[in-house]
């Protein structure tokens, strides 16, 4: 996903290629708009300070009737939107994206539905669109206040809606949680604290405890130091999945870059052979997920270039290098020599606080990062932004470190984490249990007006029918209405996310289901999304 400021131009000449069209869309739907619109010495030296203990650094209806019913919503707010105060759109975010989308032509996101592949997610199927850029946060709005949308629908109307609907057998066990974000109140709920695996709805919850501990604004630095005794360099991993070592960086921190500025400094200080280690003693414990070795992620690594890939993918699964520092490590010093600096081979070090900062490149703001991995699913980033969590938490920084700064992050912000149990930062971990009850409770926290620092977990929920893990589904209703993270795992299938209804009110929803049946027990749950969205439950 590119950033909105590198893409705005695109996006702008393409929205307004379409506008006439928008325009006339808008105008035959204006009724129903009304109601709706409202991430050896050097060497001696460099293998001392890599063993030293790390522990120090410890910081009933017909389902067509659902369907025709919100196409037709789906239409409405998708093309006139634009022109209308709509609830959470009035910059056209929806209709942007869906033109990007429709104009790049290029696989999109991990789908994290049913593959071949024999880990527990999957990738999206080759034709859908790149994932496409969001607009800046505009939820000032949310579920119509200031008397532009209609009154809390009716929770006896809503059951009778969607009641009949999450009755299906394909779904299994489930917990599920329908919320009015506007109010708060709970419109549905059926065994809604009953905790359950998530799979890749955890990253909500990662989202959430990411943007709170760091901030929005916070970026994830990649540096060089020098060692003012050995003159050793150091490539200094800052937890960074996106560093690219491409030749686009397209916004993201490039390595090509830092090199770039490394070189010229050491050519300052009259510098062209170095010893070149790479310090990734940012995280602790064991870098592989419980998961084993699996396409979906590489080794959680504080230094790593690309994900680790060995393609050229941006998502989505792919084998990964075995060891991503070094594998970091050596493609820098292939750049370093590229601009006429000699290196040894890269060992691994840690940086001694003496040393001389040289350069650093750093990542876009969390916000973006963040929106990259739910629009994508990217596992690599909801690993990172776990450790990035515990590290800013001052607790340890792995696997179970992560889980807990999470879950105790979520504890603070009032959220309710009963039965709650948070084992990595992606849901690729099937001993993860999370409820309904949370999972709406996440996304109306991200709705708060007064926690606009939680937005972009909103912002980068995949658009049904245009972009990332959602630019497959919902073709024939709720395109551009349903905005949702999906979560499969084998005999595991969930959907939390946000709808707008024909009355404008923002409702905010969380399935949770263990049916064996992926494809009965996916069709079944945006059955009830569509449903969501066509309604005018008074």
């Amino acid at each position: 996903m590119r950033p909105w400021r590198a893409a705005k131009p695109h996006v702008t000449r393409v929205a307004g290629a379409v506008r006439p069209r928008l325009a006339r869309a808008a105008e035959a739907v204006r009724p129903r708009l009304a109601r709706a619109a409202t991430a050896a010495g050097p060497r001696i030296a460099r293998l001392t300070r890599a063993a030293l203990p790390q522990a120090a650094r410890i910081t009933g209806p017909k389902t067509w009737q659902y369907t025709a019913g919100a196409a037709t919503a789906g239409l409405a707010l998708a093309a006139g939107v634009v022109t209308a105060a709509g609830p959470w759109d009035s910059t056209g975010q929806r209709t942007a994206e869906r033109d990007w989308a429709a104009a790049q032509e290029r696989t999109g996101g991990t789908d994290h539905g049913p593959h071949a592949d024999t880990s527990d997610s999957s990738g999206t199927a080759a034709a859908g669109p790149r994932p496409a850029p969001s607009a800046a946060s505009v939820l000032t709005g949310l579920g119509g206040g200031a008397g532009t949308a209609g009154s809390v629908p009716n929770g006896k109307a809503v059951a009778g809606l969607v009641g009949p609907l999450l009755a299906d057998p394909a779904l299994g066990s489930r917990s599920v949680a329908i919320v009015d974000v506007a109010s708060g109140e709970r419109l549905y709920g059926d065994d809604s604290g009953k905790a359950l695996t998530p799979a890749s709805t955890t990253k909500i919850a990662t989202a959430v405890a990411a943007l709170d501990a760091l901030g929005p604004d916070h970026r994830l630095t990649t540096r060089t130091a020098l060692e003012p005794d050995t003159g050793e360099l150091v490539l200094v991993g800052g937890g960074d999945p996106t560093l690219t070592a491409r030749k686009e960086a397209e916004g993201w921190a490039s390595l090509r870059e830092l090199a770039d500025r490394t070189a010229r400094a050491l050519k300052k200080r009259d510098v062209r052979q170095v010893t070149l280690s790479y310090d990734k003693t940012l995280y602790d414990g064991s870098e592989l997920h419980p998961i084993g070795n699996n396409p979906n992620l590489a080794l959680v690594s504080a230094l790593m270039v690309d994900e680790a890939r060995t393609d050229d993918s941006t998502s989505g699964p792919v084998r990964r290098v075995e060891d991503p520092a070094k594998d970091a490590a050596a493609r820098f010093a292939d750049l370093l020599a590229d601009h006429g600096i000699k290196t040894s081979a890269p060992g691994p070090s840690k940086a001694t606080d003496r040393a001389e900062p040289l350069a650093e490149v750093s990542s876009p703001p969390l916000s973006s990062v963040v929106e990259r991995m739910l629009t994508n699913s990217d596992n690599d980033i909801a690993e990172a932004l776990a450790r990035q969590t515990a590290v800013a938490s001052g607790a340890r920084a792995d696997f179970d470190g992560a889980g807990k700064a999470i879950r105790d992050r979520l504890k603070k912000l009032g959220l309710p984490v009963a039965g709650a149990d948070i084992k990595d930062g992606s849901g690729l971990d099937r001993a993860d249990r999370l409820t309904a009850d949370l999972l709406t409770a996440l996304l109306a926290k991200a709705a708060d007006p007064t926690r606009p620092e939680l937005r972009p977990v909103l912002t980068g929920l995949p658009v049904a029918g245009f972009t990332g893990t959602l630019s497959t589904r919902y073709s024939d209703g709720a395109a551009g209405v349903v905005r949702a993270k999906t979560g499969t795992l084998h005999g595991v299938n969930s959907l939390a996310g946000t709808v707008v209804d024909q009355d404008g009110r923002l409702l905010a929803f969380a399935f949770l289901s263990t049916g064996d049946n992926p494809y009965a027990a996916r069709s079944a749950l945006d059955r009830t999304a569509t449903a969501l969205a066509s309604c005018g439950c008074r």
